[in-house]
């Protein structure tokens, strides 16, 4: 079976409800498509997890490249990265990270740096695009703005009616899913040749004035089933 998952932003509880659900099988593929990390304050934990799992694959988020930006990479505008790493929930992150041996910080930037932009995956005789924010493809389109293409790969919110690869699915996180339609609990959209699966698990969870309720959501592309936390 073929899973996919976003935006899992460290909450331990609901990544643990969906890894309950799809009970994950070793000849299983779970593709994350990036920011395991930030606004809550498990994300080393769950990424380290995945790190150890042979059976999982990973893109590159916006959120895990603000950490590089910030801790792993050298320059004149390293403050102005940590600043704005934590105006985006990254101090929880970097509380515990920087608690933790160097050896081990370094195994985790390494992986990280490692990580591609996109993916095309083939399920029953269908292509599939996966990718954290939008296709680097569109770079050459819509890219004005972003420092290269990987800074456009994680950072740019793909909309209907953005180029998509030809004869391929579109499944993008980085946008909740609110942006596209109103459901509250959050949904995984369906549009005609794309899946928006950022489903808000992000989202405070127990902030009575918060607008609307996140959760974690997992897509089986076998048969297209829809897996939520249950917190």
């Amino acid at each position: 079976m073929i899973y996919v998952i976003s935006d899992i932003h460290g909450n331990m509880k609901r990544f643990n409800s969906v890894m309950e659900q799809i009970n994950l099988k070793t000849d299983d593929t779970l593709y994350v498509l990036g920011d395991v990390i930030d606004r809550f304050p498990d994300g080393i934990k769950i990424l380290r997890k995945l790190m150890n799992m042979d059976n999982v694959k990973m893109l590159l988020g916006n959120h895990e490249y603000m950490m590089l930006k910030a801790l792993d990479t050298e320059g004149e505008n390293q403050e102005q990265a940590l600043n704005a790493w934590y105006n985006n929930g990254g101090y929880v992150t970097h509380n515990y990270i920087k608690h933790i041996r160097k050896d081990t910080r370094r195994e985790v930037f390494d992986f990280l740096n490692k990580l591609p932009l996109n993916i095309i995956i083939e399920v029953n005789e269908k292509k599939y695009i996966l990718v954290h924010g939008s296709p680097v493809e569109n770079y050459q389109r819509i890219g004005r703005g972003y420092n290269d293409k990987r800074d456009f790969a994680v950072w740019n919110r793909w909309y209907p009616g953005d180029y998509i690869p030809e004869d391929c699915t579109l499944i993008f996180g980085h946008t909740p899913t609110i942006n596209l339609q109103n459901d509250d609990p959050l949904k995984v959209w369906f549009g005609t040749n794309a899946i928006g699966i950022d489903c808000g698990c992000g989202f405070p969870d127990n902030e009575t004035d918060f607008p609307y309720k996140g959760r974690l959501a997992c897509l089986r592309l076998d048969d297209m089933k829809v897996f939520y936390s249950r917190l």
